[in-house]
């Protein structure tokens, strides 16, 4: 039986890889970044929402976090730099978004944050990843087997 990294590894090349770690290390680092910044709490309530052409895009739920994310906004970026100079990194924009809950671990209880989760009802495997010896039965997390299934089907539809 293969692992989830064999299966992504068979169905991209050696550089996707690469860059989708590279990006995937980018949006986790928010937690430590923030801290490092002596705004720990910050990231609780807000999130790296995307990088697109070197502009970081941060999302708060909050107009607060937005002013206290902009005082550290150089130091901010300077770490961003430092940490991943591949990024090509340029500039931080700060947005609103709406609230609602995303880390309820690290979020006080009568809060909402954001909700990174998407309800997706289960759907068939593609045939063309029917022969990649995976057992999706065997994977007892039903929300990690349906994101790989979805992962197969968006990348079935892309090559259509």
């Amino acid at each position: 039986m293969k692992t989830v990294g064999d299966v992504l590894s068979a169905l991209f090349d050696e550089e996707f890889v690469k860059k989708a770690q590279g990006y995937s290390k980018l949006f986790d680092s928010w937690t430590e970044i923030t801290a490092k910044n002596g705004i720990a709490d910050a990231s609780a309530y807000s999130r790296i929402k995307d990088l697109n052409n070197g502009i970081l895009l941060i999302e708060m739920d909050h107009p607060g976090w937005k002013q206290i994310l902009q005082t550290k906004r150089s130091s901010l970026l300077n770490d961003f730099r430092a940490n991943f100079p591949e990024m090509n990194i340029t500039g931080i924009s700060l947005i609103l978004g709406k609230p609602n809950s995303t880390n309820p671990s690290s979020v006080p209880a009568n809060h909402q944050t954001f909700d990174s989760q998407v309800d997706v009802p289960p759907q068939e495997i593609p045939a063309q990843f029917k022969n990649i010896t995976m057992d999706y039965e065997s994977i007892k997390d039903e929300d990690l087997k349906q994101k790989l299934i979805q992962l197969g089907q968006t990348l079935a539809a892309r090559e259509k």
